[in-house]
């Protein structure tokens, strides 16, 4: 259960956590960003980039970024936000959070500086719980205003999953909802599919989504399933071909084996004043299925039912 953090030679200093029935997860303290959660089975369910480069001040593409105080481009910000580009350090009081028992877990922190105030100029205190357990990954970030003043913000934690071929993926637990289109202007829509499925590029707000969403993986017969507090909107994202050529750390190829479904809080800005403090959480877990055989339901999955 104990941290073991190491700098490697690039100079990313990593927390690396592992849990006694084999799951493990690496956290660059660059971006306070997890970029490797595997399970049990030592299955890797985070997707990096074949082009992934870990030098900051740039965030590694691939893991889970945090994008906070924006998302995208809804504010006066840079894409996303500043978080992923900052150094954050281990919390050593992580108050107000009750151990994570039987799990392996760090607390780090990401204080507003002098620099930050003349982009944002608010002072905040970003923090994240992230733990592993057994076949699990769990991220509980918390944001506390301690200016003299009220801000708003918007926050994603930004999940790259590995996935054997996109167009072979189901995401399920989105259906009827209504939905922001970013590649149309932001336009507003209806979801009209029973499930979400892939054949070209896709980026879109979900809005008030529920708090399961599964993500089927009908080759390799696994279930991915986001159970998720606090942020109630949702984005899927995917290059496609074209989208994925023009970004200059992701491989031509590697969109068909990466999917984006992030838990977020974008159409309603989350509101703080003086003293007070938000908390989100999100689970992550994995459950073996199979598709063609019918071993599992995702609708049960979504209902809690396993």
């Amino acid at each position: 259960m104990a941290i073991n953090i190491i700098n490697e030679g690039d100079g990313s200093p990593r927390v690396i956590l592992r849990e006694p029935t084999g799951s493990t997860a690496e956290v660059l303290l660059y971006g306070g960003q997890v970029v490797s959660w595997k399970n049990e089975r030592r299955e890797e369910i985070l997707f990096m980039s074949s082009k992934a480069v870990s030098k900051p001040p740039k965030p590694v593409r691939g893991g889970i970024p945090i994008c906070f105080p924006q998302v995208a481009n809804f504010g006066t910000l840079e894409q996303h936000g500043f978080a992923r580009n900052r150094l954050w350090a281990v919390d050593e009081d992580p108050s107000l959070l009750p151990p994570a028992n039987n799990q392996s877990m760090v607390d780090l922190v990401l204080k507003s500086t002098e620099d930050d105030l003349h982009t944002w100029p608010y002072r905040f205190e970003l923090r994240l719980r992230v733990s592993v357990g057994p076949n699990k990954l769990t991220l509980i970030p918390r944001v506390r205003n301690v200016d003299s003043k009220a801000f708003s913000f918007t926050i994603m934690l930004r999940n790259y999953f590995s996935v054997s071929d996109v167009s072979e993926v189901r995401v399920e637990g989105l259906e009827t909802l209504d939905y922001l289109d970013n590649l149309l202007k932001r336009e507003r829509y209806t979801e009209q599919a029973d499930a979400i499925t892939f054949d070209d590029e896709i980026d879109r707000v979900y809005l008030s989504t529920p708090t399961k969403i599964a993500v089927i993986d009908h080759e390799r017969k696994r279930t991915i399933v986001i159970r998720k507090e606090g942020m109630v909107d949702a984005v899927v994202w995917n290059p496609w071909d074209k989208k994925a050529k023009a970004i200059p750390d992701l491989g031509d190829e590697d969109y068909k084996t990466m999917l984006c479904l992030d838990a977020a809080a974008i159409e309603n800005p989350i509101n703080l004043k003086p003293g007070e403090e938000w908390k989100g959480r999100q689970e992550l877990c994995t459950v073996c299925s199979s598709y063609y055989s019918g071993q599992l339901d995702p609708r049960k999955v979504l209902c809690g039912l396993r």
